[in-house]
């Protein structure tokens, strides 16, 4: 650029600044109580099909899963929904990766399926616990070959090296396996975040935005054995008689 007869260069723009006045209006939907379906899992199948039909989200199984350590420190990461359930919905990883350790000390977690495309998210929050160990095998051979080796070969949340440890690893685990059949790793497993609260965000204008939430709710007075099951056979963290209550709340 010249500027009086010099060139000076332009100064970089900070991508940061401005983030307070940046803002949009949201308009692609509304979701009121009539809308909304009998039961949370119900909900979610229906927004998970319109989302899976929408080009525009890549992933719409990525959630967001937070947990806190024994001091409560909180910590967030993405990772991919692989069954849903009337119970909850199940994720797999490392039983000793950061995330793993911190369910065995604290197991209660909170998800979040992000949809922005939609202007949508959801919500869910309940105890954990891990899957039957039949449930993971399942899963685990359904898993491409190359990512069965990567859970044997990854020391998930574990200092490396460098890459060539990882890859060094790799390389002996699949020696190891040859051509033979690969079971789950003992470390590795299934998580099932057993749903009490389901929460349905559709973006509106002006930020008054829709919020309804299934909150599951024990008796009054009752004890709340976490992980009672009840004669149906669901877990039903609440205990029995426990009932779902559906409440709009404040944007």
């Amino acid at each position: 650029m010249s500027v009086s007869g010099s060139d000076v260069d332009s100064e970089p723009v900070d991508p940061l600044a401005g983030l307070a006045s940046t803002r949009r209006s949201y308009g692609a939907g509304e979701l009121s109580e009539a809308q909304l379906a009998p039961t949370w899992l119900e909900q979610l199948r229906v927004w998970f099909g319109q989302a899976i039909a929408d080009d525009r989200i890549a992933e719409p199984n990525a959630m967001q899963v937070a947990t806190a350590d024994a001091e409560g420190r909180p910590d967030i990461r993405t990772v991919l929904a692989r069954g849903f359930d009337a119970a909850g919905v199940v994720f797999y990883t490392n039983y000793e990766s950061a995330k793993g350790r911190q369910l065995a000390t604290n197991p209660v977690a909170a998800a979040l399926f992000s949809w922005l495309p939609l202007e949508r998210q959801v919500r869910l929050r309940g105890p954990v616990a891990k899957v039957d160990p039949a449930e993971t095998a399942r899963y685990f051979a359904s898993r491409p070959r190359g990512a069965q080796l990567a859970a044997w070969a990854s020391p998930q949340s574990q200092p490396l090296a460098g890459r060539t440890e990882l890859e060094r690893r790799l390389a002996e685990v699949t020696e190891r396996f040859g051509d033979a059949e690969i079971p789950p790793p003992p470390h590795w497993g299934g998580f099932r975040i057993t749903v009490t609260e389901a929460e349905f965000w559709q973006g509106r204008e002006f930020r008054l935005h829709d919020r309804l939430r299934y909150r599951l709710v024990a008796p009054a007075g009752a004890v709340n054995p976490a992980g009672a099951v009840n004669p149906a056979g669901a877990v039903n963290p609440a205990g029995a008689g426990a009932r779902w209550l559906v409440e709009r709340l404040g944007p």
